[in-house]
């Protein structure tokens, strides 16, 4: 039988020049992960179901004037979750505060997209991880967040874990181009899928949908009044995995929180407009005042 498009973009995946050296011993796992300039620090964090890759075209303009910290989630791009744990946000974002006393951060600008913004918020409102600054893109905070998509993959959850890998490629293949408003190119797809490839890649989907959780952003939610640092809430104008409209409520939900939309962007914001994504990052950081003690 001839293999699907899909299928081919998942056996055909290779790695890029995208690649992230270090490797840190976490309590949830190995986590990969990357610094790149020098200068005031910048954490930046993925969402689902994407990994470090998205940033690549943002990095450098922001490497320009900051030190940049990426890492891929557990579960998620090269990073490995342990075999006894699950790859929920709480999991995340207690990683996101153990990488931050490992490079010995005092109080970095934290940028999370989709889940990572749930991630970011739970980091600091929950696990106490002091930031001098927040940055929102496309970010599943305020619930309901879930996608009808993922919603469906989690009440069929076996359904999907049993489907043969080329059916299953099927699927999440032209899922991920609904992520950008332009087209994604075959390579940048490609390099998506890759670490979802095989039987393998498949369960660690299954089990990163399975894992993502409302109450996890909800303990975050509940203290969104707590939050004094300056705080960046950025979207896809185009965005049809969470609405615009859910970024103004987040906005509006936070202290002097700063709103603003990228035209032309999907919910893959950093990979539809990586110049205007960074353009808007580098004018926030720039306005954030010194790194509290």
């Amino acid at each position: 039988m001839e293999k699907s498009q899909f299928t081919y973009y998942l056996e055909s995946a290779v790695r890029t020049a995208w690649n992230l050296a270090e490797r840190i011993h976490v309590t949830g796992g190995e986590v990969a992960a990357g610094r790149f300039g020098d200068g005031p620090p910048v954490v930046l964090v993925h969402g689902t179901p994407a990994s470090s890759y998205l940033w690549r075209n943002v990095v450098p303009e922001l490497a320009q004037r900051h030190t940049v910290y990426v890492w891929d989630l557990l579960g998620y791009g090269d990073s490995r979750l342990a075999a006894d744990a699950a790859p929920s946000i709480a999991l995340q974002a207690r990683t996101l505060a153990e990488l931050v006393e490992h490079w010995a951060l005092d109080a970095p600008a934290l940028v999370g997209h989709d889940i990572g913004g749930g991630v970011v918020m739970r980091a600091h409102l929950v696990e106490q991880v002091p930031a001098r600054g927040l940055a929102l893109l496309d970010a599943a905070v305020l619930g309901p967040w879930n996608t009808a998509f993922t919603e469906h993959m989690q009440g069929h959850a076996e359904a999907y874990r049993t489907m043969p890998p080329d059916v299953f490629a099927d699927i999440i293949g032209p899922r991920l181009r609904t992520a950008t408003h332009r087209p994604l190119s075959d390579a940048d797809l490609s390099a998506y899928l890759a670490p979802w490839h095989g039987p393998d890649g498949q369960q660690r989907w299954i089990d990163q949908v399975v894992a993502v959780d409302h109450t996890d952003t909800a303990a975050a939610v509940a203290r969104l009044g707590e939050v004094t640092a300056p705080t960046l809430v950025l979207w896809g104008e185009k965005d049809r995995w969470l609405t615009p409209d859910t970024g103004a409520r987040l906005a509006t939900a936070i202290a002097d929180a700063r709103f603003e939309t990228i035209p032309g962007a999907g919910h893959f914001i950093a990979e539809d407009r990586p110049r205007a994504t960074a353009t808007a990052l580098t004018r926030f950081l720039a306005l954030l005042s010194e790194p509290i003690g």
